[in-house]
């Protein structure tokens, strides 16, 4: 089976341009592909909670609750604040339009690495924490995360890479799966302990609370923020909606905060009142479901419908990354093959990228979750705050219809989400956000650079500034023909180098005195009228005197062009063609960056049946 087959089979058939706009999805498969990073952070969020908590000692996990409830609260803000921006950009042009329309270019490319960065690492998070659930309940996996884990990315890459309408299919069935099963374990677990099944392990309000650090208090706040991580992807994925696309955004918003809300919080209560406390090699989410459902088919249940959460959950930064990267590449900065679409109406150049990087964060850091979250927050915080600033920005310039309340929300997003990432960058500093907060200049940086590249290749390639010559010329160029031999393909390449310039010479590299004999014999018999350049190598070197004949001839011709024309030949198989040796690449990158000299190859494909 050769790569085209194999293409289809994987990926589907090609669609047509024109059938783009089937590709849009209803607002109960869009809560599946864009809320599920949201709603997947329910399974690990608390247990960020519990973690630094836990630190100081048992009682301070009195503190699970009142720092949930401050987070709620957060998420409730956040919510109103991107149900004002869908109102205001109902194209979901997302955090990187409304930025740099607002508060700069710069302004908007900060914003474009934040959001970069962040799915990148939702990816990695979220199939690190889905491994990690399913090493809880089968310890085998303990020592395989990474590579369970880049097969989990792989998969996950092929079923966006055959289109939006069938990932959304795929990833809707686990993701209710998921919200069942927790809504069973809240049920269940509130029913016990209010029959009197399950003595409460701590009560649900405390007369006192224990004098922790502030630190603690803060680091368990910001740690917990991870249960924001995914709120601003369906204001960012507008486009992806049935129509009226904007109104059923802003309705599947509310759907998901509400959710993700009512599960938050559901779970942190019953962590609290029975008395969960992380567990090295077991999850916190693990850890209650035994005490509510015991080692039965439930528990298996939940685990297994949690860690396919979790590593779909991946899912929603696969839907945004790729077109993030497509609006940066169509403002020329990035590459521009990431602004194309792909033959199943995907951005797929984007979903390649974002998979290689996870993966490689993956293996970097063991498939770890709690040394990547601390990488987590500040990008998604930053976005928050500078896409937030951006539509206060918005507000005070346009005074639309009832602006006020919108600026007020927006003014409050602002200011919140700007205090937690002043939090979480203090307080995860030293756990490993310092990498973010170093990676995200860099990124500008690199925008800019690519940006300058574009520019200075449209000034040195235009034709604005030139008066069209009268008629074009040809061009005078002498051809040189590197070969090792002689045989079919050498023939195929001189009768190519004769039909475009009647300057041709062979060039052949001498390593041995009687080799040469033999060719130059056979070079009087099959091509007498082309020069036959001997050049010596006492060295052995093959590729160095060539590219010293070639610098003589150029100064030899000067004003000219020069084509040097590689026979080569193709083998039947591929893997046949690495029992041969790469002389013919090794001449075309050694010749990539000269100037004015231009290579081609002439393949003579060999049959193999004989």
């Amino acid at each position: 089976m050769n790569f085209s087959k194999l293409k289809r089979v994987l990926l589907g058939q090609p669609l047509s341009s024109h059938l783009a706009s089937h590709e849009r999805i209803p607002k109960w498969k869009a809560l599946a592909v864009l809320s599920s990073d949201a709603l997947s952070s329910v399974a690990y969020a608390t247990e960020e909670i519990l973690i630094p908590l836990a630190i100081v000692g048992l009682a301070a996990l009195a503190y699970s609750l009142p720092v949930s409830l401050a987070i709620v609260a957060l998420i409730i803000i956040v919510t109103i604040s991107y149900r004002q921006t869908i109102d205001a950009y109902p194209g979901g042009s997302g955090a990187y339009f409304v930025v740099k329309e607002n508060l700069g270019v710069r302004a908007g490319l900060v914003a474009g690495a934040s959001l970069m960065i962040d799915y990148t690492l939702t990816v990695a998070v979220s199939v690190a924490a889905g491994v990690e659930n399913i090493a809880s309940a089968v310890p085998f996996f303990q020592g395989h995360k990474e590579v369970l884990g880049a097969a989990v990315i792989v998969v996950i890459m092929l079923f966006n890479l055959r289109g939006t309408k069938e990932s959304a299919s795929l990833f809707a069935l686990p993701t209710y799966l998921f919200l069942l099963s927790f809504l069973i374990l809240i049920g269940a677990g509130a029913w016990k302990l209010l029959a009197g099944e399950i003595p409460p392990a701590a009560p649900l309000i405390h007369e006192t609370y224990p004098a922790i650090p502030l630190f603690l208090l803060l680091r368990a706040f910001s740690s917990g923020c991870t249960a924001l991580t995914g709120i601003e992807a369906i204001s960012d994925g507008v486009s992806l909606f049935q129509h009226p696309a904007h109104k059923n955004a802003k309705t599947t918003l509310v759907w998901m905060s509400v959710i993700l809300v009512a599960l938050f919080l559901g779970i942190t209560t019953l962590a609290h009142v029975y008395g969960v406390v992380p567990a090295e090699q077991e999850t916190a989410v693990s850890v209650l479901a035994r005490k509510v459902f015991g080692d039965t088919f439930l528990y298996y249940a939940l685990q297994g419908s949690t860690a396919l959460i979790l590593l779909l959950a991946a899912n929603t930064a696969y839907s945004d990354f790729p077109r993030l990267s497509s609006f940066l590449a169509k403002d020329r900065f990035l590459p521009r093959q990431l602004a194309s679409l792909g033959d199943r109406l995907v951005f797929s150049n984007g979903i390649l990228g974002l998979s290689l990087t996870a993966i490689f964060l993956l293996f970097v850091f063991q498939g770890d979750t709690h040394r990547l979250i601390p990488l987590y927050a500040i990008g998604v915080f930053l976005s928050f705050t500078l896409s937030q600033a951006g539509m206060v920005r918005h507000h005070l310039r346009r005074r639309g219809p009832r602006w006020l309340g919108s600026f007020f929300f927006n003014f409050l997003g602002a200011f919140t989400t700007l205090v937690v990432l002043v939090v979480v960058a203090t307080t995860k500093f030293l756990a490993g956000a310092w990498i973010v907060i170093l990676l995200i200049p860099l990124c500008v940086f690199v925008f800019l650079r690519i940006r300058e590249h574009y520019e200075q290749v449209g000034r040195e390639l235009t034709l604005s500034e030139r008066k069209p010559p009268p008629r074009l010329e040809a061009v005078r160029h002498a051809v040189i023909v590197p070969i090792s031999g002689l045989h079919r393909g050498v023939i195929d390449a001189l009768r190519y180098a004769l039909s475009i310039s009647h300057d041709v010479r062979a060039c052949y590299v001498e390593l041995d005195p009687e080799a040469t004999e033999r060719v130059r014999g056979q070079w009087r018999l099959w091509a007498p009228q082309v020069p036959f350049i001997v050049l010596p190598s006492p060295y052995r070197s093959v590729i160095e005197p060539l590219l010293e004949y070639i610098d003589d001839v150029e100064k030899t011709t000067p004003g000219e062009m020069l084509t040097v024309v590689i026979p080569e030949f193709v083998t039947a198989k591929w893997w046949q063609q690495m029992l041969h040796n790469q002389t013919a690449f090794l001449i075309r990158a050694a010749l990539m960056f000269r100037r004015r000299r231009v290579v081609t190859s002439v393949r003579y494909h060999l049959k193999g049946d004989c």
